[in-house]
């Protein structure tokens, strides 16, 4: 049930938003195993002109850039994993938008399960009441 947060800069469109959708539940399910029908996106298109780094415009350097935090239950990934899926997810983001720039970030944060959940019932419930 990871809920994921992106901001990107790229033209906003049906297709990209579908593009992006599709390879952030493809990582999502494959790499940290997270059931695609409870996994929640929204995303937000910053104009390359609203986008600063080292003191510049991506618009003036001509670059890409996105930034994404997914929340997950802390425990249920290993290290291992999270790095797979920080470098798998730039490497997409990169085939996608063409020249990214280096500093474009994925933040996986690990949420105690007592402290986040979904329709009203915490993960913790739901691993000491499945179903």
């Amino acid at each position: 049930m990871p809920i994921i947060q992106l901001k990107i800069s790229a033209p906003k469109s049906p297709e990209m938003t579908h593009r992006i959708a599709g390879m952030l539940l493809d990582l999502t399910s494959r790499i940290l195993h997270k059931k695609p029908e409870v996994t929640a996106i929204t995303i937000d298109y910053v104009a390359p002109e609203d986008w600063i780094v080292g003191g510049r415009t991506l618009a003036e350097q001509r670059r890409h850039s996105f930034f994404f935090d997914i929340r997950i239950t802390d425990e249920t990934n290993t290290k291992d994993e999270k790095a797979r899926y920080i470098r798998e997810a730039f490497d997409a983001f990169a085939g996608l938008l063409g020249d990214v720039h280096e500093e474009s970030y994925i933040h996986v944060h690990d949420v105690r399960a007592a402290s986040y959940g979904y329709g009203g019932r915490t993960q913790e419930f739901r691993y000491h009441r499945p179903g």
